[in-house]
């Protein structure tokens, strides 16, 4: 069935509700919808997800410069909570001629945006034309200049198409860095042990690192780059306008 939905009003309406209570809405409204996972706030999401619907859909980006540890991480996650997780790989003709034009680490000289274009975002494109809706981890906390007015429901702006409305979820929005290993703690959540290093947001090995006490927890993303450039394509409409008032949505 399709029905006009006021995104802004919905937004209003789920910014009072727990992340538990946006996710059952979601879950409910949307059969074709899954949850994008790669780290801690992510796992939460399954976790609660899991005990709505123990088939909730998931899928990970493989960029094939992730963390040997991180690999470890989403084979642990699936196991425990007894999922699929349909892990996405790049094209291998677009990451074959980046390489063979520009070598492995020429985002050190002109900015990450144009390798996780090859590695993240053409591989999160087409899964997302295959979706009506979406989850993300996403928090209003992560990123003053980009992710501070962070709707909990949102139309997706970047990945929606004249064809396809995409919804898009973001339960976790008003939630802290605290929230999250709170939540981890007192359900004893699986994480990834590069977080006992020092590392607070994993991404790509060459683009990740430990931070330091009192820094903040994305500094050691693309740590060599600006702060308001921070978003690596799979979430690029948190740098456009407001969303339209409503839209088609299935």
């Amino acid at each position: 069935m399709t029905d006009v939905l006021n995104y802004p009003q919905v937004a209003k309406e789920l910014d009072t509700q727990t992340p538990q209570e946006i996710l059952e809405w979601a879950l409910k409204r949307f059969d074709n919808i899954s949850i994008s996972f790669s780290g801690a706030e992510d796992v939460v999401l399954i976790d609660m997800a899991t005990r709505i619907d123990p088939s909730v859909k998931v899928f990970s980006l493989d960029t094939g410069r992730l963390h040997p540890e991180t690999y470890q991480y989403i084979e642990r996650v699936r196991d425990h909570y007894a999922i699929e997780i349909d892990v996405l790989n790049p094209n291998a003709e677009a990451v074959r001629e980046l390489v063979r034009q520009k070598g492995l680490f020429s985002f050190y000289k002109d900015g990450h945006k144009e390798c996780c274009a090859v590695r993240k975002v053409g591989p999160l494109r087409d899964k997302l034309a295959t979706l009506d809706a979406w989850i993300t981890g996403q928090r209003r906390d992560q990123s003053e200049g980009t992710r501070d007015s962070l709707p909990v429901i949102q139309k997706d702006a970047a990945f929606s198409t004249d064809t396809n409305v995409l919804s898009k979820f973001n339960p976790l929005a008003s939630w802290s860095s605290e929230d999250i290993w709170s939540y981890i703690r007192e359900n004893d959540v699986p994480y990834n042990p590069l977080h006992r290093r020092g590392f607070t947001s994993i991404g790509c090995e060459p683009c990740t690192r430990a931070i330091l006490p009192n820094q903040h927890e994305r500094e050691g993303r693309w740590w060599w780059e600006n702060p308001d450039e921070k978003e690596c394509g799979l979430h690029s409409d948190n740098l456009n306008g407001p969303n339209a008032l409503k839209v088609v949505a299935k």
